[in-house]
């Protein structure tokens, strides 16, 4: 297409070029290869708009508008392919054989190419040699303004404006400006020109080894073996990164060390490259590793002979915590096994050790204090190691209780574990911190040594309890409760105390970060009893006591240095209101004349004891027994209701009967049934309770078995299934009672009855004239009947609309009012089931277990079918 087509077409088709696209980039390139004077004189001939055309130039992608990245970065050294994966799971088992160890300065120019586009946003400097394919651009002004846009040809020349060509290849820039400058001033009067580089050429190179995309790239011709890298995304971790070839012509003009770029800055030996030439990444040289207190632990490229300070030096030198005189090298021998050696850094030897290939060096760290400090644990608000100076006192750092301590802390004792320097054994001293603190420098205020241990602890009778609530109060309020070291139950933030059926107390603890368990006597003596039976040894016995009985905190403790019972009771949280004064017990463990070892018992005056005023001291393992006072504070009540002249709850001495409380109580009164008294026991309750518990869980065994066998009984299976989950239903929502059958007509009147003997929780309920019979059990209607007299076993029953299907006839019993069970068809006293019954009697009509199945599910039914009845006739009659 010539030219004068080439404008028509641009004439025609400009407008809609948006939607045809039909003029080509080779065409607007070939328009735009013109010259720019004649550019604009077919233009203006044809009356195109020339900005138009440019316009339509960069729209069709022959430049673009915006910089474009060539190389993304790899986000979190996440791989983009397959061979990105393998490569970077090859990497993570290296770094995991090297314990975490990576290769220095391989994450420089990780990334991933996104274009094969010449990198072009390069500064272009003076000295740059003009070549075919860069573009010069030329700003004229003054007389004549015009910009003119000059390509260098294959020729290696410009086409100048009424000047003709210009030979410019292998020109420096500088030299191109120079001239073109020369000649415009020349050629043109009054005009000056400012020439600069538009579009550079672009070459093609090779990058080739051990690089992570190996390949040939075009860049830029200002391109260096860097830009190179960084295009083809980087070196792998097994290429070098201190011998980087370049070569030209087959030959190496150029190496590259990047540790000079990434360590020192030097990028004197990041070479220009040239179309044709070959970046060649050799595999890597030997490697050392440095980890410890060093500023960059990594793995290291050795290039020639290294000493140890050259090798720290490369990974950025030592940290402040460094300790210089123990540096751990471990290494592989001629045996190809691994031995560990050491050097000393503070000597000269020891920074010109060599290191070879396969070394791993570890930098040691000081300790974080390794002296003049003491340390203070427990409930203290600031807590953790302080500086010492010699004389300092326990006052020094707990100037004041409120402000040093926690709201639990046990202000009255105070614990130091001191450590002999020489022996490095420790012994513990106690301290009364309340006194210390409120007269510094007296005795109690004892002096600290150098990495003396203050443990503060905290009083349990502290923290968040408040309100108290007896075990037996009843269920909880929803405030939640806890339950406290004497066995009561207390307020607690979220706790909840709850009866389950079984009319047991359970606890759900809620987590406390308050709790002042975590700085009780044992959780901070433990550590400290641990280290005194480990430090024991024939010459120097083991140093630690128990003490038990009325003390707060029994439990094994460390020997008081003063060795005085005193001190260990003071340990122990003091003597509470139980102990009995008059007398402790000590049991210590001696050595007979045939080295047999025995206990001998002493006894100690405990009030002197506390005043110390007994001449005893105590030794290794001796056991301390506070006794307590004989049924202190047992309090034991019966509670009396129903028909009782004054019903309420009693106190009773110890082996006061029955009969003397009713008797205090005034007595029955005129309306009561002593035949139908409910006598109750706590301990029956829990006995009853715990057989409930046994028998849920045989039926629930049971039951499962007779699930699993399958309809085996002509389809009457899901049947019987349905009745025996009727029946664990009914044991599951049954209470125990805890009844005891008595005769609490005898028990008044006839002095020859057994006497009752009370225990702490019973409940007599002593009920009304009763003027019903009831019928429980396998009848049709399971109810009370008004009592009448005359009628026998089998008219009541006949009354309940007879016995079901499932009933055994031959075993009804009846339950009397006192809870006593008889058998009318095996008693002689009944005659029969044709015998009268009495107001408040219980008629049972069993279920027949016979007739389903022999095993033992039926069995444990009955039973529990049997005491069901029991509990449900006491509660019934009242």
């Amino acid at each position: 297409m010539n030219l004068k087509n080439l404008l028509l077409s641009l004439t025609l088709l400009l407008p809609i070029a948006a939607q045809a696209q039909s003029i080509t980039p080779a065409q607007i390139q070939q328009f735009k290869s013109l010259p720019q004077a004649q550019q604009e004189a077919l233009a203006r001939q044809y009356g195109v708009d020339l900005s138009q055309i440019q316009g339509s130039a960069g729209s069709n992608g022959s430049k673009p508008s915006q910089p474009v990245s060539v190389v993304e970065p790899l986000e979190n050294g996440q791989p983009d392919n397959e061979g990105d994966n393998k490569q970077a799971r090859e990497e993570q088992a290296f770094a995991k054989k090297n314990k975490g160890l990576k290769p220095f300065g391989y994450e420089l120019f990780e990334g991933k190419p996104s274009t094969f586009a010449p990198v072009t946003e390069i500064p272009v400097p003076a000295n740059y040699t003009l070549g075919p394919g860069d573009e010069l651009k030329v700003q004229l002004w003054g007389n004549e303004n015009r910009q003119l846009s000059l390509t260098v040809s294959r020729d290696g020349t410009i086409d100048m404006p009424e000047r003709g060509p210009i030979v410019v290849a292998g020109m420096s820039f500088q030299q191109v400006r120079d001239e073109i400058s020369k000649l415009v001033a020349e050629q043109y009067i009054g005009v000056k020109a400012a020439v600069s580089l538009g579009e550079l050429r672009s070459m093609r190179v090779f990058v080739l080894g051990e690089t992570r995309t190996p390949g040939s790239y075009s860049v830029s011709s200002l391109s260096t073996i860097t830009n190179a890298l960084y295009v083809s995304g980087g070196i792998r971790h097994t290429g070098s990164l201190r011998n980087i070839q370049l070569k030209r012509n087959g030959k190496v003009v150029s190496t590259l060390d990047l540790y000079d770029l990434l360590l020192n800055g030097d990028t004197s030996g990041d070479t220009r490259l040239q179309a044709g030439d070959a970046i060649f990444i050799p595999a890597v040289g030997p490697r050392v590793g440095i980890d410890g207190e060093v500023y960059r632990p990594a793995l290291y490229e050795l290039k020639g002979p290294t000493d140890l300070q050259e090798l720290v030096n490369l990974a950025g030198g030592m940290t402040a915590q460094a300790y210089p005189q123990i540096t751990r090298i471990e290494r592989t021998n001629q045996e190809f096994l691994r031995v560990i050696a050491e050097a000393d850094l503070t000597e000269a030897t020891g920074k010109q050790a060599r290191v070879i290939a396969g070394d791993r060096v570890t930098i040691a760290s000081i300790a974080d204090v390794t002296g003049q400090y003491i340390d203070i644990t427990g409930a203290a608000t600031r807590t953790g190691k302080f500086a010492w100076v010699p004389g300092m006192r326990v006052s020094s750092v707990i100037r004041n209780l409120d402000a040093d301590l926690l709201p639990m802390a046990d202000t009255n004792f105070a614990a130091i574990v001191r450590t002999n320097p020489d022996t490095q054994q420790i012994s513990v001293l106690s301290l009364q911190l309340k006194i210390a603190v409120s007269n510094p420098g007296g005795p109690a205020d004892l002096v600290m040594h150098e990495k003396d241990q203050l443990l503060v602890f905290a009083d349990e009778s502290k923290g968040d309890f408040r309100q108290s609530f007896p075990e037996k109060a009843g269920m909880h309020n929803g405030n939640g409760v806890a339950e406290n070291r004497s066995g009561e139950f207390t307020q607690n933030g979220s706790d909840e105390l709850a009866q389950n059926k079984y009319g047991e107390w359970t606890l759900n603890r809620a987590d406390d970060q308050k709790d002042p368990q975590r700085f009780s006597r044992n959780a901070l003596f433990d550590p400290v009893v641990k280290r005194l039976k480990a430090q024991a040894t024939p010459s120097a016995p083991q140093q630690t006591m128990t003490i038990s009985g009325p003390v707060r905190y029994p439990a094994e403790y460390p020997l008081p240095a003063t060795g005085k019972v005193r001190d260990a009771i003071i340990m122990a949280g003091g003597l509470t209101d139980a102990a009995l004064m008059l007398e402790a017990e000590l049991a210590r463990r001696t050595l007979d004349d045939n080295g047999v070892e025995r206990t001998r018992l002493q006894t100690i005056d405990l009030t002197s004891a506390m005043n110390d005023q007994v001449d005893v001291t105590l030794q290794s393992r001796d056991r301390l027994m506070v006794k307590s006072v004989p049924l202190f504070g047992a309090t034991r009540t019966i509670t009396l209701q129903g028909e009782v002249v004054y019903p309420g709850e009693y106190t009773f001495s110890d082996g006061e009967t029955l009969a003397e409380v009713l008797q205090r109580a005034g007595g029955l009164t005129s309306n009561a049934f002593p035949r139908g008294a409910v006598f109750t026991r706590e301990k029956l309750r829990e006995l009853e309770a715990r057989r409930l518990r046994e028998a849920e869980k045989r039926l629930q065994g049971d039951l499962l078995g007779v699930q699993l066998e399958g309809d085996s009984f002509g389809g009457k299976n899901a049947q019987r299934i349905d009745q025996v989950k009727g029946l664990l239903d009914d044991v599951q929502s049954s209470r125990p009672v805890g009844r005891m059958v008595i005769d609490l007509q005898a028990v008044l009147s006839d002095s020859d009855y057994q006497s009752i003997r009370l225990q702490d929780g019973d409940t007599l309920t002593v009920p009304s004239i009763p003027q019903s019979v009831s019928v429980f059990g396998e009848v049709q209607f399971p109810t009370s009947h008004l009592h009448v007299a005359g009628l026998t076993v089998d008219d009541y029953l006949e009354r309940s609309g007879g016995p079901t299907r499932q009933a055994d006839e031959n075993r009804v019993y009846v339950v009397k009012a006192d809870g006593s069970v008889m058998l009318p068809e095996k008693s002689a006293w009944f005659g029969g089931r044709s015998q009268q019954l009495q107001p408040g009697d219980t008629v049972i009509m069993p279920i027949d277990v016979d007739r389903l199945n022999q095993l033992e599910l039926w069995t444990n039914v009955s039973q529990i079918v049997y005491q069901m009845a029991l509990g449900a006739a006491a509660v019934g009659n009242l």
